[in-house]
């Protein structure tokens, strides 16, 4: 099946792509554990298409990461509660062997559960009747079958729930002019938008056309409540075209900040240290000796305009413009430390009164930004 040949080895862009999750789930799981002790005492991980958990090289796939690090920490073998699935018995029987395979696998106090099912409308109607516990759902879906906008929703409309889903975009952009498989993109878009997707996409060239279906595709998830939606982008082995994405979809900034910075380690390119969001062999192949774009100082211009007049903290100014943009808090930190060093902002306390760390001077979140008034675009 198409779907083993997956794991038959394990590709640099499959480690890249479980490093986030995993990283994420556990950066998720020390959030939301104070506050689930004091209600059910639980938080879950689901993965509806979870694969026989290790690659064919032996190389531990999400499922396995998530539990071997489970049995070592103290709350999670009191409180988690992990249930995988696969459509294919192959898959279960060598994922269920592994998971029993685990030194240690005994200490949990909830047995993991795996489930041999077809993901579909079924399981979005049971998700839909259910009020979940705080959970990290993580979608992963070979190409696109079994991925909707009611399935994601199912979960991410309850507190402390978030999303990761895979997102072919390869497959997508072949599949919305095919018929043979409208029906499947209507379900990822809605019928409307989709339909409408469509028209906009003709005559547009491959950039625009990908961005257009990010943005069609973020929209979707808006309107079912994920507020904020972060992708990242991974690149064929030569880099001259997009295979797929890694979608986080969140309602809280808190989640959306902490999967930034994630995303922006796992990249394999910076640009005056603006993460690119994206994994492409051939950046660690062939680097870019010069870049022709200027990130961080257009981070720069852009604040001046967009706050002109206002005074405000430097966190405020991150939570509320960094939403949507490709920019992580240190980015943001810099660019007001250089508008500061060139007299173009005033800072309280100043640069002179602040502490330092490696030499450079730090741009605290509490520090109060006084932006001047005019700055036109």
């Amino acid at each position: 099946m198409v779907d083993n040949l997956f794991f038959d080895e394990s590709r640099e862009q499959s480690q890249v792509k479980a490093r986030i999750v995993a990283k994420y789930f556990w950066a998720w799981a020390k959030v939301v554990t104070p506050t689930a002790k004091q209600h059910e005492n639980r938080i879950a991980y689901i993965d509806l298409f979870a694969g026989p958990g290790r690659y064919e090289d032996g190389t531990l796939s999400t499922p396995l990461m998530i539990l071997t690090k489970a049995i070592e920490d103290e709350d999670m073998r009191e409180m988690l509660v992990a249930v995988f699935n696969d459509k294919d018995p192959e898959n279960v029987g060598k994922l269920n062997a592994a998971i029993h395979a685990l030194p240690g696998i005994e200490r949990l106090k909830y047995t993991p559960r795996i489930n041999n099912t077809e993901v579909g409308n079924r399981i979005v109607r049971k998700f839909q009747k259910m009020k979940f516990i705080p959970t990290f759902f993580f979608i992963d879906p070979w190409g696109y079958k079994g991925l909707s906008l009611g399935l994601i929703n199912s979960v991410l409309k309850h507190w402390g729930c978030d999303c990761v889903f895979f997102f072919n975009y390869n497959r997508v952009n072949m599949g919305l002019n095919n018929q043979a498989v409208r029906r499947h993109m209507n379900v990822l878009f809605g019928k409307k938008r989709a339909t409408r997707l469509r028209r906009r996409l003709q005559g547009l060239d491959p950039n625009d056309r990908e961005r257009l279906i990010l943005e069609e595709l973020s929209e979707s998830l808006k309107e079912m409540g994920a507020s904020l939606i972060l992708p990242f982008r991974f690149r064929s082995e030569i880099g001259n075209r997009t295979t797929h994405h890694l979608i986080f979809a969140t309602k809280h900034f808190k989640g959306y900040e902490i999967m930034r910075a994630i995303m922006g380690q796992e990249s394999s390119e910076q640009n005056q240290g603006v993460p690119s969001f994206e994994y492409s062999p051939a950046a660690e192949k062939w680097p870019k000796l010069i870049h022709a774009s200027r990130p961080l100082d257009e981070l720069a211009e852009m604040l001046l305009v967009d706050f002109a007049g206002e005074t405000i903290t430097m966190r405020d100014i991150y939570e509320h413009h960094s939403a949507g943009r490709l920019y992580i808090e240190r980015n943001y930190k810099r660019a007001l430390a250089n508008l500061e060093t060139g007299g173009k902002i005033k800072a309280d306390p100043p640069a002179e009164k602040r502490p330092t760390r490696k030499g450079e001077v730090t741009f605290a979140d509490t520090v109060v930004v006084r932006f001047p008034k005019g700055k036109l675009r």
